[in-house]
């Protein structure tokens, strides 16, 4: 198809390529002097350990046959500091079992090996798929996608956002083609289930049978193997693990930075109001999210449309969410970006998506000086763009004059 993607007189296709080259070559230079520091080849800054020390700590207990002491923080801390150094900081694992299914083959390579080719494979699978959902001629949108700063925040952390924004991307390609298969990916997030919580409310909405079938079979098959390989027992111990921790939000959120939390949880938090006050906040944006993922599924409305709906509320309706977390942003924001080069954009969609864009880059830092939830205003800003969307969508169709209110952006 004929490239068309071009964002007025300023954002065009050779500013966006070298704003992301330096956005690149930015990041890449503080990852690595922050990589220099966890290694004490310069002064330490930053983390001494990442998230990936506990996937490969869990994996390891697994792999020796002690799979529910994962859940155990004096155990779990020790086998990190076994691969770290003594003293290091506790990263919790807080995911359900199935995950260990991916854990466990990680410790038959070096740690490092195994943080290598994590990473770099997961990359490699989100990068495709956004390829696939931008559908753009050339090459120039893999400068956008790798300098996006929450794959900095992916790779300085050692998390797996980029597997998650991926299945969630792939899941959302195939949902009209192969539902089955699209069922199948969604249910493999359930090692990470709360970015799944909107999905059976798009499904049900959207009267999606077969797949809802997809993804209960494997959620079930998923859930029986982690039971046959690990044991009941580390069922229980994740589930005392999680009951345990009164209110889990609450609990996460102390555990880490809240200027690196992207949730309206977060963001009430640090606004200083009562606990009763935050967890009504985020159950309304919540509540929200479910009626907007409803009425677009439920509508006649277009792939691009239901997909960015559904990626952009995953993040916001849910209390815990970090910096990394923003990759499903990336996922949203690719397909309102195809919806825009199909249909057109309004004036004001494309300079919306760029400040969204550049956001994470430096919310942590300015949240931290001015004390001020600057993280949490990417997704709820992708959600109001991805809705405004939807209503643009809706009201062309109910009335095809109005169509006349939308710009097209080409070269």
């Amino acid at each position: 198809m004929p490239n068309r993607f071009k964002w007025g007189n300023l954002l065009t296709r050779r500013p966006i390529v070298a704003v992301s080259a330096a956005l690149l070559v930015l990041q890449l230079v503080v990852l690595g002097y922050l990589a220099a520091g966890a290694y004490g080849l310069v002064k330490r800054y930053g983390p001494d350990t990442v998230s990936f020390v506990s996937f490969y700590a869990a994996g390891e207990l697994a792999v020796r046959g002690y799979a529910p002491l994962a859940y155990d923080e004096a155990i779990l801390g020790e086998t990190e500091e076994d691969l770290t150094h003594p003293g290091a900081n506790l990263v919790l694992f807080l995911y359900p079992p199935v995950y260990l299914l991916l854990c466990a083959p990680l410790v038959l390579l070096p740690a490092l090996v195994a943080f290598a080719l994590f990473e770099a494979a997961t990359l490699v699978f989100f990068l495709a798929v956004v390829r696939r959902i931008l559908d753009l001629a050339g090459s120039y949108w893999l400068l956008p996608a790798l300098a996006f700063p929450a794959t900095f925040w992916t790779l300085g952390y050692g998390q797996n956002a980029f597997l998650t924004a991926a299945l969630f991307g792939a899941a959302t390609l195939l949902i009209d083609r192969r539902p089955a298969m699209a069922g199948a990916l969604f249910g493999l997030l359930c090692y990470k289930p709360h970015f799944a919580l909107l999905v059976p409310v798009a499904l049900l909405a959207g009267r999606r049978w077969v797949s809802i079938a997809g993804a209960a079979v494997t959620v079930g098959l998923l859930i029986g193997l982690s039971i046959a390989l690990f044991g009941l027992e580390t069922w229980h111990a994740y589930l005392r693990n999680i009951v345990g921790s009164a209110g889990l939000a609450n609990f996460a959120i102390e555990r880490i930075n809240i200027f690196a939390s992207i949730s309206p949880f977060a963001a009430a938090r640090l606004l200083g109001l009562s606990d009763a006050h935050t967890r009504l906040i985020q159950l309304g944006v919540t509540a929200c999210c479910v009626v907007l993922v409803a009425w677009v599924w439920r509508a006649p409305a277009s792939l691009p449309v239901r997909s960015a709906v559904l990626a952009a509320c995953a993040l916001v309706a849910v209390p815990y969410a970090l910096l990394y977390d923003l990759m499903l942003a990336a996922i949203a924001g690719a397909w309102l970006i195809r919806a825009g080069n199909e249909s057109g954009f309004r004036t004001w969609e494309p300079p919306a998506l760029a400040a969204i864009y550049i956001l994470p880059l430096f919310a942590f830092q300015a949240g931290l000086l001015l004390h001020l939830p600057f993280a949490p205003l990417a997704g709820c800003g992708l959600v109001l763009v991805a809705a405004a969307r939807a209503w643009q969508e809706r009201s062309v169709a109910c009335q095809p004059e109005a169509i006349g209110d939308v710009h097209r952006i080409g070269d």
